[in-house]
């Protein structure tokens, strides 16, 4: 058993057409899927990946409209790390963003909300994860996930679940790799900034890990034993879900590879309508008002 790197990375927003016009316009992902938070369907989930919605790609946010800015603190990740193949990629985005920081081989930079974001050039056989955009083209373009970095006051406290429930292998100090047949990835801590984190827009609620479907219940189990109390598995209908905080308090969740997005939509109009899982359907009349009006980034 495995787990095949970050599934995706789910962040909250308080203006949804600005957070459509930044991840799709600026760096150029394709929107996935529009949907709710099924744990609170008054709000958004909206989905943004490569062009066919693959998992390690899969950057997510919740909206809640108005929502004050938070800052990441200990038990939190600060920073979104994002893979591109060479230097000259990082060029073309040195142009193409505001405010950037560039060292030998990374570029960081916030998004309009104050999520840090990092590219870095990265050699690896894993499939590139790429979405179509009109102005970037595709060798330079945002290959996927690379991996997360957070803050912990105490990182020997994960230690043990991290190398020996989660069977992350060590890469040096408080750095981890997470690699299965299919993908890879990493995970970081930071020393913790003083005071506590405020949860709110622009921060990260959570990281999924991914798991192929056979594994997921073994998952559960295993990380029950390690004395995590994970959640029951719960059916997202696009995926099937774990979640637990880890010893240093962040959010992790472990989601399968499937059923998929295309479970209700073809592959060419993901994203471009309301999608509600069976479950909701019947409560689209009462839903669909409450929701922000959102342009259709593909027209």
């Amino acid at each position: 058993m495995r787990l095949e790197g970050v599934h995706h990375i789910t962040l909250i927003t308080g203006d949804a057409p600005r957070n459509v016009d930044f991840y799709t316009g600026v760096l150029g992902l394709r929107l996935v899927k529009k949907t709710v938070n099924q744990d609170d369907p008054t709000v958004y989930h909206l989905f943004y990946a490569d062009e066919r919605g693959r998992a390690g790609s899969d950057i997510t946010f919740f909206e809640y409209p108005g929502a004050r800015r938070g800052t990441a603190g200990p038990g939190m990740v600060h920073t979104i790390v994002w893979r591109v193949a060479s230097e000259e990629a990082l060029d073309f985005w040195e142009q193409r963003l505001d405010s950037v920081e560039r060292s030998e081989g990374r570029l960081r930079f916030e998004d309009p909300e104050g999520v840090r974001h990092e590219l870095r050039v990265t050699e690896t056989t894993d499939e590139p994860l790429v979405a179509k955009h009109p102005a970037i083209p595709e060798e330079l373009a945002l290959q996927g996930f690379d991996g997360v970095r957070a803050y912990a006051a105490e990182p020997e406290r994960s230690r043990a679940l991290l190398e020996e429930t989660l069977l992350f292998s060590p890469r040096g100090e408080n750095v981890w790799e997470v690699r299965g047949e299919r993908r890879g990835g990493f995970y970081a801590y930071d020393a913790a900034p003083a005071g506590r984190g405020v949860p709110g827009a622009g921060t990260v609620h959570h990281v999924a890990w991914a798991t192929t479907m056979d594994e997921h219940d073994a998952w559960q189990r295993r990380v029950e034993v390690a004395g995590m109390s994970p959640t029951p598995v719960i059916d997202r209908f696009y995926f099937r879900s774990i979640y637990f905080r880890e010893p240093n308090g962040i959010l992790f969740e472990l989601a399968t590879l499937g059923p998929g997005f295309t479970t209700d939509e073809d592959l060419e109009q993901l994203g471009q309508r309301l999608s509600l899982p069976p479950d909701y359907e019947h409560l689209r009349e009462q839903i669909e008002p409450k929701l922000t009006p959102l342009p259709n980034p593909r027209v």
